[in-house]
C-alpha cells in the first residue's frame, strides 16, 4: 500500500512553520502556598519566627535568655530524635514519653549553656559552623557533587569545631555573627514551610546522603537562600548598633557618676570650711599648747594611761592632802590636756 505524500504548502514566511511551541512551565516551579497548613507545625513555625528575630536582632544584647534557647532546643532536639528513632532499653517509645524526655535534657541543657558562659560560647560556635556548612552545601549544589557522605559530614564537624574554637577566642563579633545568621536560617526555614514545604530541608537531608542525580532547585527556592546572608548581615549590623548606644549610655553614665562624686566632695569641703569659720574657739586650747611646745618635744605624760596617773595622784596625796594641796591636782579631765609636771614641789608632803 503505497503512502499518500501531502503536498508541499510553501509561503512567503516561513518562521511559523519552524518556531518551536513553548514549553509549558514544570508544576514544581509553581509557587503555591500551603492552603490550610496543620495547627501544630504552624504554630511550631510561628513561634521559631520569633525565636528567630530574637536571634537575628537581638542575640548578644540578650545573651543569657539566647544561650538558654540555644541549650534548651539543641539538647531537646537531639535527645528527641535518639529516643523517637532509636529503640531505649529494648522498648519503643512513644511519641509524649520522647518528648517529655527530650524537654527535661534540654531544660538541664539549657541551665548549663545559660549559667556557664564558655559553654555557651561553644555551643554557639558549633551551631554557627553548622549553619555556614548547610548554607555552602546547598550553595553549592550546581557545582559540586560530593562522592560520599562522608565528605558533606565531615566538612559540617569540622566547620563546627573551627566554628567554636574562633567565638572561644574572640566571644563578641562571632556571637554576633552566630546568632545573627542562625536567626536568620530559622526564619528562611519557617517562610519555606510555608511557601514550599520544607523543600530546602528535604534538598539538605539529600545533599547529606549524597544522593546522584537530584532534580534542580525551583527559583523561588534559590530566592529564599539568597535572602539568608541578606538577613544575617542586617541582623548583624543591628546587633552592632545596639551595642554601640548600649556603649555609649553605659560610658555617659560612669561620667555622670563621676561628676555627682566629684559635686559630693565640693559640698564636704564647703561644709567643713564653714563649720571652721563658724566655730573659732574650737582647737584655741591645743592650738596655744602647741605653740608653747616645740614640734620636736615630746611630753613623757602622753603615753601614760589615766589610770596610772589617778594611782600616782592618790599616791602623792594621800587621803587627807586633798584639801590642803589643791594645786597639785592632776586636771585629768580637761580637754586640751595637762600642763602640770608629775613631780610635787619640794614643801609637799611625801607619804
Amino acid at each position: 500500500m503505497e503512502e499518500t505524500l501531502l503536498p508541499l504548502a510553501m509561503t512567503s514566511d516561513p518562521r511559523s512553520f519552524n518556531q518551536q511551541v513553548p514549553e509549558p512551565p514544570d508544576p514544581r516551579c509553581i509557587l503555591e502556598p500551603q492552603d490550610n497548613p496543620e495547627l501544630a507545625p504552624a504554630l511550631v513555625c510561628a513561634l521559631c519566627c520569633c525565636f528567630g528575630i530574637i536571634y537575628c536582632c537581638f542575640g548578644y544584647r540578650c545573651f543569657k535568655a539566647v544561650m538558654f534557647l540555644s541549650g534548651l532546643l539543641s539538647g531537646a532536639l537531639v535527645i528527641f530524635l535518639l529516643c523517637h528513632k532509636e529503640r531505649v532499653l529494648e522498648t519503643q517509645l512513644s511519641l509524649e514519653v520522647s518528648a517529655g524526655i527530650a524537654l527535661g535534657i534540654g531544660l538541664l541543657c539549657g541551665l548549663v549553656t545559660m549559667l556557664v558562659r564558655s559553654v555557651g560560647l561553644f555551643l554557639t560556635g558549633l551551631l554557627l559552623g553548622l549553619t555556614l556548612g548547610a548554607g555552602a552545601l546547598l550553595g553549592t549544589e550546581p557545582i559540586y557533587q560530593p562522592p560520599s557522605a562522608w565528605v558533606p559530614a565531615g566538612g559540617l564537624v569540622g566547620l563546627a569545631l573551627l566554628g567554636a574554637l574562633l567565638t572561644l577566642r574572640w566571644p563578641r563579633p562571632f556571637t554576633v555573627l552566630g546568632t545573627a545568621l542562625l536567626g536568620a536560617a530559622v526564619l528562611v526555614a519557617c517562610a519555606d514551610y510555608f511557601l514550599e514545604g520544607l523543600a530546602l530541608g528535604s534538598r539538605l537531608g539529600q545533599r547529606l546522603q549524597a544522593l546522584p542525580a537530584l532534580p534542580p532547585l525551583c527559583w523561588y527556592s534559590w530566592v529564599l537562600l539568597g535572602t539568608w546572608p541578606a538577613l544575617g548581615v542586617l541582623g548583624a549590623l543591628a546587633q552592632w548598633k545596639l551595642m554601640d548606644e548600649e556603649h555609649g549610655g553605659h560610658a555617659n553614665a560612669v561620667v555622670l557618676s563621676h561628676q555627682r562624686r566629684h559635686l559630693q566632695l565640693l559640698r564636704i569641703r564647703q561644709q567643713e570650711a564653714k563649720w571652721h569659720r563658724t566655730s573659732p574657739g574650737v582647737g584655741l586650747c591645743e592650738g596655744s599648747y602647741q605653740r608653747q611646745l616645740s614640734p620636736n618635744t615630746w611630753n613623757p605624760a602622753d603615753g601614760l594611761a589615766p589610770s596610772y596617773l589617778q594611782s600616782l595622784r592618790e599616791h602623792q596625796l594621800g587621803p587627807g592632802s586633798q584639801a590642803t594641796a589643791p594645786h597639785t591636782l592632776l586636771d585629768l579631765d580637761s580637754d586640751c590636756g595637762s600642763t602640770v609636771p608629775l613631780t610635787t614641789p619640794s614643801g609637799s608632803t611625801q607619804t
